[in-house]
């Protein structure tokens, strides 16, 4: 009971800092190669003992309901199925909290209390706005393992964080689109303003792919300024299709930008999950992730007594980031293009965000960006403008 009323009080406290923070400004990721890379250990020796696979339960905190079909929570939710099928984990195993609004301090440290009580050795926090109550229950419960997703704090023992280079996908769909315009005016849905480095980037990213391909078009942003925002985000891709672009991208949770684009005849660039399956008539390629990569190598990490406390940082070499398929509403070649830098990055030849490569921002500066460091890009590509 007092372990509740001080999480209770400490709410309070983080609600002030969050509603500040969260969409803000996002530090960097840390790009020390010591803090990246695998989440198990390849000798077996880890941090805590390891944890019969019958013994086993697994929390996940989601923002929405999964249920609902597509984007950010339903493909997360995807990698938590997929880790359970790879591992043999039986449904009474995995304890889901849905709806978890990242605003609502009560209801998060809650749900993050309730997974320990029910007996979870890991819990993996899956939105941004999680973060810092997550931080704290892992200070409060250092027995049990949490897992942050896209955010940047962690302890190097049982309070971790995991993201990956989605920016290679980001790119890749930015080909797509230059590829497809007529109109050279290329919308793109954003959650968050240009404080946010994890939206910023993924801009950033796309609108490079956009030039290398068609350097009269230019990215035009709207911001919601929510994650999740279903009609917010249909209002801000309708808004675009007003102002003339005839390719819609996104960085928002639900379908909603691909299936006004699909409404208005025009063409969408999807995310998250493939979009083609909620707006077959309009999306070009979806930017994915198969985020049972990593959930798979984490808890088999907890299973197998390996867990070594690093973060975590996929790309497109270990599979989880992706981009669906060309659609045959794409211009002819298009699969080809995206196929050839993709080996590029595949293979190291090539990469976004080198941290070498200087770019020319949309207000003159000279910047130059790590992928690692993500989280600190508050500048726009010089083809971007805000609508």
């Amino acid at each position: 009971m007092m372990k509740r009323l001080f999480r209770m009080l400490l709410a309070g406290v983080l609600t002030c800092s969050m509603l500040a923070g969260c969409g803000g400004d996002k530090k960097p990721a840390a790009s020390d190669p010591d803090a990246q890379g695998s989440a198990s250990a390849a000798d077996g020796a880890g941090l805590f003992p390891a944890v019969a696979k019958d013994d086993l339960k697994v929390g996940v905190i989601h923002i929405t309901d999964p249920a609902e079909g597509s984007g950010y929570t339903y493909t997360h939710d995807l990698g938590i199925q997929g880790m359970q099928k790879n591992l043999g984990l039986e449904d009474d195993q995995i304890i889901r909290k849905i709806n978890i609004k990242d605003t609502d301090a009560n209801a998060i440290t809650t749900a993050l209390e309730e997974c320990v009580e029910e007996g979870c050795q890991i819990i993996f926090a899956t939105s941004w706005g999680y973060m810092d109550y997550v931080e704290q229950m892992a200070a409060e419960y250092p027995e049990v393992i949490f897992c942050h997703g896209t955010g940047y704090k962690s302890n190097g023992s049982n309070f971790t964080n995991y993201f990956g280079k989605i920016n290679q996908a980001r790119y890749l769909s930015g080909i797509a689109a230059g590829m497809k315009t007529t109109s050279n005016k290329i919308g793109y849905v954003a959650a968050q303003d240009v404080q946010n480095g994890e939206v910023t980037s993924g801009i950033d990213a796309f609108a490079m792919g956009v030039e290398s391909v068609n350097p009269e078009a230019k990215v035009y942003v709207k911001v919601t300024g929510s994650w999740f925002d279903p009609e917010g985000e249909g209002q801000a891709a309708k808004a675009l299709i007003d102002m003339g672009c005839d390719v819609i991208a996104q960085h928002c949770d639900t379908a909603n930008p691909a299936t006004e684009a699909e409404s208005a005849g025009v063409f969408a660039v999807g995310y998250n999950s493939d979009m083609a399956e909620k707006a077959p008539k309009s999306t070009l390629t979806s930017v994915m992730w198969d985020w049972s990569v990593y959930y798979t190598q984490a808890v088999r990490a907890v299973i197998d007594g390996a867990w070594t406390g690093e973060n975590y940082f996929g790309d497109m070499k270990d599979g989880l980031v992706t981009l669906a398929p060309c659609s045959d509403l794409c211009a002819e070649g298009t699969q080809e293009a995206i196929d050839k830098v993709k080996g590029q990055i595949i293979s190291g030849e090539w990469d976004v965000f080198d941290g070498k490569t200087e770019y020319q921002t949309n207000d003159g500066q000279t910047k130059t960006l790590l992928a690692e460091d993500y989280g600190s890009c508050n500048w726009y590509y010089k083809n971007v403008e805000v609508a």
